[in-house]
């Protein structure tokens, strides 16, 4: 059994650890069929290691929920600087494809595994915090596109937009991590498949000189 951290440079590690062998097993078994000891086990420690990090496996849950959410918030801030907002848009989506796709067992767990849902009131992370809830930086840059006028006259409801957005993104990103080895289908370049669901949905979304323009 590895030595008891020391310092707090260890523990933090340790905590690291104990996360990404939860997560790991999580998505691989569901967050039911896994117990603390198993997660112990895989790490080499004791169960009692992991008790004095996280108080059951719940507290383990909404950690972990924590570090992967605020991991995607912090991947995206670098898009929320560009200064043109249609611009801006198209980079939020393809960065958080690229999350996604580059942590597909933190992506799984997020958006994709059956979980108790994180309840904002046990979070560590703020709503509506620009550093922390990339769900605000998404309404953020979907609202700046929507008071230039960017959108259609008649899409006046910026949640709608905004969930829909979101919800053809991971449609692409979902199908690729669940399925990208199956041999039933000849899939396309991801790639590819990305930025034509893009060019798809601003073309039902913008203003046909919007559109020209872009």
């Amino acid at each position: 059994m590895p030595p008891k951290p020391k310092t707090d440079a260890e523990r933090q590690q340790l905590r690291q650890l104990i996360i990404d062998a939860a997560r790991e097993l999580f998505v691989a078994r569901g967050v039911e069929a896994v117990t603390m000891r198993e997660i112990a086990k895989r790490i080499g420690y004791s169960a009692t290691s992991i008790y004095l990090h996280f108080a059951d496996k719940e507290a383990l849950l909404r950690a972990i929920c924590d570090t992967d959410f605020l991991a995607l918030a912090t991947s995206l801030k670098a898009v929320l600087q560009i200064q043109n907002p249609l611009e801006r848009m198209y980079a939020f989506a393809q960065g958080y494809a690229a999350f996604a796709l580059s942590n597909p067992n933190h992506y799984r767990l997020m958006f994709m595994a059956e979980r108790t849902l994180c309840d904002p009131e046990d979070s560590s992370l703020q709503q509506n915090n620009a550093e922390q809830d990339a769900y605000f930086q998404l309404k953020t840059v979907v609202n700046d596109v929507y008071e230039a006028g960017y959108f259609r006259e008649d899409l006046k409801d910026v949640d709608l937009i905004v969930q829909t957005l979101w919800a053809a993104t991971h449609g692409v990103c979902s199908l690729q991590i669940s399925m990208s080895e199956d041999k039933w289908v000849q899939w396309s370049d991801i790639s590819l498949r990305l930025q034509l669901m893009q060019d798809v949905m601003m073309r039902g979304l913008l203003r046909q000189d919007t559109r020209e323009e872009k």
